[in-house]
């Protein structure tokens, strides 16, 4: 349910995300589409071989192609990965924490759009990527301010009266990004902000 409810609004039909205390949000998937300020503090620190992890419908696997950097997006709903190949990209429908090709051969890992918060676990995430990306690799992850609080919620799409499923979402603060990239074995962090995002490196 949640993957078609996601299908739906990447194809312009609106969705919410609803939070357990039952605080509801628009999702706002039009900005997926085209670049967005500040993608360009990310692009220009890929090299490839890219993996885009929740890719959505590509607009960063589809940019790094044109630009001949290796990008493979990969996204666990079917029509974002339609829409990423449809653009130009190449894409996989496929969840981070199964099979991925290329695993502990990619230069680059991207966790945009604050997608380090899939799965509520961002530690659990992040040990992840690090058996995905080469020694000498990085993570770039989008995080949330330093002033902000990190936390798990538990939410799920809405569009109407037609609901999916309940799952976790962290949010992650960049004051906290040293300690979890540490503990998931990563040896450098390097923070820094672009047209109001806030953006790390994380090193292995």
């Amino acid at each position: 349910m949640m993957g078609q409810l996601y299908a739906d609004a990447l194809g312009g039909a609106g969705a919410e995300l609803e939070y357990v205390d039952g605080t509801r949000v628009a999702l706002d998937t039009a900005r997926w589409f085209d670049p967005i300020d500040g993608d360009e503090a990310l692009l220009e620190r890929c090299a490839s071989p890219t993996l885009d992890i929740g890719s959505g419908p590509g607009r960063l696997t589809v940019e790094l192609t044109r630009r001949g950097v290796r990008a493979l997006g990969i996204d666990i709903t079917p029509r974002a990965v339609a829409l990423t190949r449809r653009a130009g990209g190449f894409a996989l429908l496929r969840d981070v924490f199964d099979e991925v090709p290329g695993s502990g051969r990619w230069t680059t890992a991207l966790l945009a759009d604050g997608n380090i918060g899939i799965g509520g676990h961002p530690e659990a995430l992040l040990r992840r990527v690090r058996q995905l990306v080469r020694p000498g690799g990085a993570v770039l992850a989008e995080l949330a301010p330093p002033d902000a609080t990190s936390r798990v919620d538990r939410l799920r799409l809405r569009r109407g009266p037609v609901v999916g499923d309940w799952f976790g979402w962290a949010t992650v603060s960049a004051s906290d990004i040293p300690r979890l990239a540490h503990a998931a074995g990563f040896r450098q962090v390097e923070r820094w902000t672009a047209h109001g995002r806030w953006l790390a490196r994380l090193s292995r």
